[in-house]
């Protein structure tokens, strides 16, 4: 052991890539100085060194933007401060369009980009040409120009954010290898090198492909398996100049940089070559995989289309580096659930470059102030649980998922591979009936119900696709009639312990501690008063409660509540998801078919809305839940899992004369938009509050005790109308297709963007949720007073705001 090996640090990052380097340089500009930093082998050795260092500013999560866009200002920045050139250049970028269906996609792309505050601007092909010339066009619709795009030498870039580390303090330390994580009493005490041990208080894994082991060494799951990722480097080329924008032409999975002269071409195939299934060796350091001009064909034919002069350039360079890739494409950060103190910032799907700067300071901000200080979901660990580190599972999936990089991103599409992964007790019957299945957290899900003769496959456009109709009729019976809805997949969490009770209602912000038999629809708030969370929480006796949230959010909110329950406190959380099947059946007629195969008296007096009950349902005994995400009469069924069968059985076989249909998912998402019910991921995230969401109803701001959030929001309730606040609009037309993601104006200028869209076929026409910004407020003068319309691939339709819910269960369908 060298003299200036450390025995202890407030924080060890394991990795010298660029997003550790990124968090040591922000941790120190935040103040920490006692961070050390290691890598195995030289910093940038890993993946980061053969990266292509393309920088896009725009994603499709407005927060994933502005982690780029900071990115941009700091690689601007960053030689000025330390000295060290970082190969930033602000060059532009281009992506063009084969295909009318791809021009629509930079279409939508360009009004999102107005809606986050991006320059773009939509141009014709001869005009792209002017910019790049030595692209053939002839074959092109058009295409759009990011003038605050860029490039950007990794290595370089690597080192200036070290130097800058160092400068405040940090200690990086290159040969030094991790051999184990210290763990006591689920908290991470320090590391184990081949130099010796370090004892942290805080350790962080961005150790890029190796993540995955460095988290098995604790049981923490990192889900990410490497791929090849090809690129080659050319000759000089007449045309090409040092200023030549960075190109994307993703109809061929190619994109294009200049390079000394010459180009770089390298692109993300559709399918792709998993690598390191054997595990990756330690000293893989500055290294590349054997040339595959097999697996690289498909790109090189497309850029031969694009760009004829490389038939005869020289191809300098062909490299083959691994780069690790997470099953749904965005990279991974956060504390990790299964173990305290211990983060993870790894997985950046070939996007390493452009997140790093932003990416390594969102990471840096959890650390210092203990959780995130803006909406990370989308790459937040927590969205994953342990079955998605199953190695198998993995190298499948990212076959896929290197390739969705240009993959047309069609509305709804679902990723096709490592399917069927988790299903419900019904999913062979629900086959059998026609289902189109999707996946959310794993599980098969119904989207939609095909008819007799109908292929339940989805043909993917960006109009009404092929299920329209049947959406329709799903709709129809649930509004009219009955439906019945799988909806397993929601996660179900049973807390319990003498004070469960006290727990519970500090963590939520509605009140909890209501009589035995009662359901609570709530918020988990954090410290700014955003959703963490929204669920519901029944109470089934006194220390007991059943808290059923959504599908994707078992872990994360299993993790927030367990967190945020007292050291002392008597309580335990279970994850019982597994233990029961949940079946939805909501309708005027809902009541009538219950009621032929349960004894419980059912009325609004014995059984009233938000109660719940444990009641015969034919053979079985289960929970029956009076509540509704549609609009309509109904409950929901928590059933045992192995009575789910008979349960449904049953009540297919007294509802099939009052005309109970199965329906899905689709039709689920259009009845919850014309009712205006909101959505966690969607309308509520940690960035926006219960006044902003106009859910004020659902918090208890004098419960004895408060709760976590209830200062933000006092405060926010005073300051008055919120700038911000989540409205309903349909289209006043009835043929538009919305699907989330649009520009909303207001006069013409930009207001707001869709967060969720559907076709409310009850109200004959799109209907959508919007987060709408104002400085001087969002209030009624403001809905009522200005000219609203919606941007739609560069088309405006208008569309009407709407103050109470546009479909009114009690006959009047429409509101102006």
């Amino acid at each position: 052991m060298t003299p200036e090996f450390p025995a202890q640090a407030q924080v060890v990052i394991i990795g010298g890539g660029i997003i550790g380097c990124s968090v040591a340089y922000h941790l120190t500009k935040l103040g920490w100085r006692d961070v050390v930093l290691l890598e195995q082998g030289q910093l940038s050795g890993g993946t980061t060194w053969h990266a292509a260092g393309l920088v896009g500013q725009l994603r499709s999560h407005a927060n994933m933007t502005s982690l780029i866009k900071y990115s941009t200002q700091l690689y601007s920045e960053l030689e000025a401060e330390t000295g060290l050139a970082t190969g930033w250049k602000n060059c532009g970028s281009l992506s063009v369009a084969r295909t009318a269906d791809r021009m629509t996609v930079l279409k939508r792309t360009a009004a999102s980009a107005r809606a986050q505050g991006v320059a773009i601007e939509v141009i014709s092909s001869k005009e792209a040409q002017d910019l790049w010339p030595v692209m053939a066009i002839d074959d092109l619709a058009g295409a759009v120009w990011l003038p605050g795009d860029g490039k950007a030498n990794p290595t370089d870039l690597t080192q200036s954010l070290a130097k800058g580390a160092r400068s405040r303090g940090a200690r990086i330390l290159e040969r030094v290898r991790v051999t184990g994580i210290s763990v006591a009493d689920g908290v991470v005490t320090g590391v184990k090198t081949d130099h010796g041990a370090i004892a942290a208080e805080i350790v962080v894994n961005c150790a890029g492909q190796w993540a995955r082991k460095v988290g098995r060494m604790c049981g923490v799951s990192v889900p990410l398996h490497s791929a090849e990722h090809m690129y080659i480097v050319t000759g000089k080329i007449d045309g090409v100049h040092p200023d030549l924008p960075v190109m994307r032409d993703p109809d061929g999975y190619i994109y294009f940089k200049e390079e000394v002269g010459g180009l770089v071409m390298g692109g993300f195939e559709p399918e792709a070559k998993p690598w390191g299934m054997t595990g990756i060796p330690d000293d893989f350091e500055f290294a590349l995989l054997p040339d595959d001009w097999d697996q690289f064909e498909i790109l090189m034919q497309s850029a031969l289309e694009r760009v004829p002069q490389l038939a005869t350039s020289e191809v300098k360079k062909f490299y083959n580096g691994p780069e690790s890739f997470t099953p749904d494409n965005n990279f991974i950060l956060g504390e990790a659930p299964e173990l305290k103190n211990f983060y993870v910032g790894a997985g950046f799907n070939s996007m390493g470059i452009a997140s790093a700067g932003g990416g390594g300071r969102a990471l840096a901000e959890w650390i210092v102030n203990g959780a995130p200080t803006m909406d990370l979901w989308p790459v937040d660990i927590r969205r994953f649980a342990n079955f998605n580190n199953n190695p198998r599972w993995l190298h499948d999936r990212v076959k896929e998922t290197l390739g969705l990089h240009y993959a047309m991103p069609w509305p709804n599409r679902e990723l096709d591979t490592a399917r069927p992964f988790r299903r419900s007790p019904l999913y062979d019957r629900l086959a059998a009936k026609g289902a189109c299945f999707g996946s959310k957290m794993g599980w098969e899900r119904a989207n939609w119900f095909a008819a007799e003769g109908e292929r339940p496959m989805t043909d993917y456009a960006f109009g009404r696709q092929n299920w329209h109709a049947a959406v329709k009729r799903e709709m129809t019976a649930t509004r009219e009639a009955a439906g019945i809805f799988d909806q397993t997949s929601f996660a179900k969490l049973l807390v319990q312990g003498r004070d469960a009770a006290a727990a519970l209602n500090r963590i939520c912000a509605a009140e909890i501690d209501v009589e035995v038999g009662r359901s609570v629809y709530t918020g988990l708030l954090n410290g700014r008063g955003g959703y963490e969370s929204d669920l519901t929480v029944m109470r089934l006796a006194a220390d007991r409660f059943l808290i059923v949230t959504g599908s994707a959010q078992a872990v994360h909110d299993a993790d927030w509540i367990r967190k945020n329950i007292p050291a002392d406190a008597h309580v335990t959380l279970t994850d019982v998801t597994s233990a029961y099947a949940v079946l939805a059946l909501m309708g005027p007629k809902s009541r009538d078919i219950l009621g032929k195969i349960t004894a419980i008296d059912l009325s609004n007096g014995a059984f009233p809305f938000a109660a719940i009950r444990e009641i015969d349902i034919g053979y079985a005994t289960a929970y029956a839940n009076r509540m509704t995400y549609v609009g309509e009469l109904g409950w929901e069924l928590i059933v045992p899992t192995e009575f789910a069968v008979g349960v449904y059985e049953a009540l297919h076989a007294v509802g099939a004369d009052l005309g109970l249909i199965d329906c899905g998912y689709y039709a689920l998402e259009a009845l919850r938009l014309e009712k205006g019910y909101r959505a966690w991921s969607r309308e509520l995230t940690p960035d926006i509050t219960p006044y902003e969401a106009g859910l004020a109803f659902a918090v208890a701001l004098d419960k004895p005790g408060g709760f976590i959030g209830r200062d933000a929001l006092v405060a926010a309730k005073a300051r008055g109308v919120p700038s911000r606040r989540i409205v309903q609009f349909t289209v006043d037309d009835a043929a538009p297709m919305l699907w989330g993601g649009e520009l909303i104006l207001r006069d013409g200028q930009p207001v707001g963007e869709v967060r969720s869209a559907a076709y409310g076929h009850t109200l004959g026409r799109s209907v959508a949720l919007a987060l709408i910004d104002n400085a001087a407020g969002v209030d009624r003068a403001f809905l009522e007073t200005g000219h609203f319309e919606v941007d739609l691939a560069g088309d405006r339709f208008a569309v009407t705001a709407h103050l109470s819910p546009a479909y009114d269960p009690k006959g009047l369908r429409v509101k102006a």
